[in-house]
């Protein structure tokens, strides 16, 4: 059983929603306020936030910006239809997904398990030990702990995110299409017109910086896709 938080103010939408997810036996509260939104997801013990952009007190953007400050719980946000630069906004600063108004629940759900699933840790007791530590020059990824690592300091990232550098490190020197990227990391076919990956790639970009001495550490191949350039040892070229 899954806990999720819904900060929405349309009432009907969130009821569905509730009995939707208590039919799979997950536990859902309901926030229609932004400030009331923020303090339970500050406060409760969640697994996935829905958090709408539109709302009365804060707007959607405030609540994420200031929840980010305190913690990584999982968001998948709703925005409106056609609104592209809301979407954008809420990937950089820190959803893990987004679904356009109005939309099937059925499509919401499978949203928020891919995203359960790309951020969820290892079940068992000391399952995540067992996970070897995933290194590359200054960069070191724990998929246990889902702990990044740049020059020995703690980097936050959300579970996206993390999902997406692990696919890049594991492949580190070579290039990971954008469809194989999507498919591992954001559990869905890659479109056309969907800019969730590049502001992900972006935001991590931003969040890494460049590898020692000022390269590139997450190099775009245009009409390929992307590759996490590996440090090159003595007497070879950096790939």
């Amino acid at each position: 059983m899954a806990r999720f938080l819904v900060i929405d103010d349309d009432a009907e939408l969130c009821e569905l929603l509730r009995e939707y997810l208590a039919q799979e036996g997950h536990a859902v509260e309901i926030a229609p306020d932004g400030p009331r939104g923020l303090e339970r997801a500050l406060a409760a013990d969640l697994d996935l936030v829905v958090l709408d952009v539109m709302l009365p007190g804060l707007d959607g953007f405030e609540v994420l910006r200031r929840l980010r400050t305190r913690s990584q719980v999982p968001v998948v946000m709703l925005t409106a239809r056609g609104e592209d630069v809301d979407r954008i906004v809420g990937l950089e600063m820190g959803a893990d997904d987004y679904l356009p108004k109005p939309f099937n629940p059925r499509e919401l759900v499978a949203r928020m398990r891919a995203v359960l699933r790309r951020t969820a840790a290892p079940e068992g007791p000391g399952a995540s030990s067992l996970i070897e530590v995933l290194t590359v020059g200054d960069l070191a990824l724990d998929p246990g702990a889902r702990v990044a690592r740049r020059g020995g300091e703690e980097v936050a990232l959300t579970g996206t995110e993390f999902s997406v550098i692990e696919v890049l490190v594991r492949a580190a020197g070579q290039v990971v299409s954008r469809d194989e990227l999507s498919r591992l990391a954001l559990d869905r076919r890659s479109s056309a017109f969907d800019r969730s990956l590049d502001v992900h790639i972006s935001s991590l970009r931003r969040k890494l910086g460049a590898l020692p001495g000022g390269r590139e550490r997450i190099k775009t191949v245009r009409g390929v896709g992307y590759l996490y350039v590996k440090p090159a040892t003595s007497g070879e070229p950096a790939t």
